[in-house]
């Protein structure tokens, strides 16, 4: 999930596409200006490269390879017996419908490090000694290179195959929604029509959105289908993150924690997220350097 929340954009980057916050509506990763020092000065001075090992690790470790594909074919184990039980349903109760039965079954995924594979656009960041701004993410999306990740087509086909619809749930811009789309296709991703894909400029009817928050949409999927599975990278992409604190997180993971594995599930990624802001009150207006520090200080230290 891309997207990261400024005032308004709330996750669209990788919270668009790369999330930054669950609450916070920018594209996924945060957003803050590429830096026009050099790379080796940035990096000396403010530790640019803290990213450097999550995004080694997406791109050459065989470990992420196996994470994201065993949570793909467990899935996918799963689609029968989902299938099968009338009363199985994937939305928490304010975002689901009334009444599923007789709706059309359907899977939610979130794009960004669920389906797509943006680390070669943090590989960028991390080179150039930049972080996430909406110019360079756009840049990028309009490359439409974006490769899938382990296992989803696979999973997505055997969806497909049983009669199950996958919408598309993502913080991506609108102006990004035709680059989106052909991406989707051109790495083999089923893409009924234009309107699985929800990004921030659906409109849902009687439901406010909440900066680039996800549960308007997840509403509207609950009004046309029998949503069966959720797929995302953060916790933002499953249920509504009132609250993007450690505490906060901590209790939703208490309440739907029994949820992962069955009709949830999580795909791993280290390079972003809500989960990053939460560490320093959200506040992407800070320094780097600042901001890094209360990272640091968040840390459990072996005693």
């Amino acid at each position: 999930m891309r997207t990261l929340l400024l005032p308004l954009l709330v996750l669209t980057l990788p919270l668009a596409a790369c999330k930054r916050t669950d609450t916070t509506p920018v594209p996924e990763p945060a957003v803050a200006a590429a830096s026009t020092a050099s790379p080796a000065s940035v990096e000396t001075a403010s530790g640019a490269d803290d990213n450097l090992n999550a995004v080694l690790w997406v791109q050459t470790s065989t470990e992420y390879e196996a994470l994201a594909t065993q949570t793909y074919r467990a899935a996918a184990d799963h689609l029968e017996s989902a299938l099968a039980e009338a009363n199985w349903d994937a939305l928490v109760p304010d975002e689901r419908a009334n009444a599923a039965d007789g709706l059309p079954p359907a899977v939610i995924l979130d794009i960004d490090e669920t389906v797509l594979d943006n680390s070669p656009y943090q590989a960028r960041l991390v080179h150039n000694g930049q972080e996430y701004d909406e110019v360079t993410w756009a840049e990028w999306v309009a490359e439409k290179r974006a490769e899938p990740v382990p296992g989803v087509v696979d999973f997505a086909k055997a969806a497909e195959a049983r009669g199950v619809t996958l919408l598309y749930i993502s913080n991506r811009a609108q102006h990004l929604n035709e680059a989106t789309l052909a991406n989707l296709r051109a790495v083999g991703l089923p893409v009924k029509d234009d309107s699985v894909f929800l990004g921030l400029g659906r409109v849902v009817e009687g439901c406010e959105q909440d900066g680039s928050e996800k549960n308007c949409r997840r509403q509207w999927a609950g009004r046309h289908y029998r949503v069966l599975m959720q797929f995302g990278d953060q916790l933002g992409d499953f249920v509504q993150v009132a609250v993007n604190t450690p505490e906060g997180r901590a209790g939703l993971m208490e309440e739907y924690g029994d949820w992962f594995g069955e009709r949830w599930w999580m795909l791993p990624n280290p390079t972003y997220g809500s989960w990053e802001p939460a560490a320093f009150n959200n506040d992407w207006t800070q320094p780097r350097a600042q901001r890094r520090e209360a990272k640091r200080a968040a840390l459990e230290l072996a005693r």
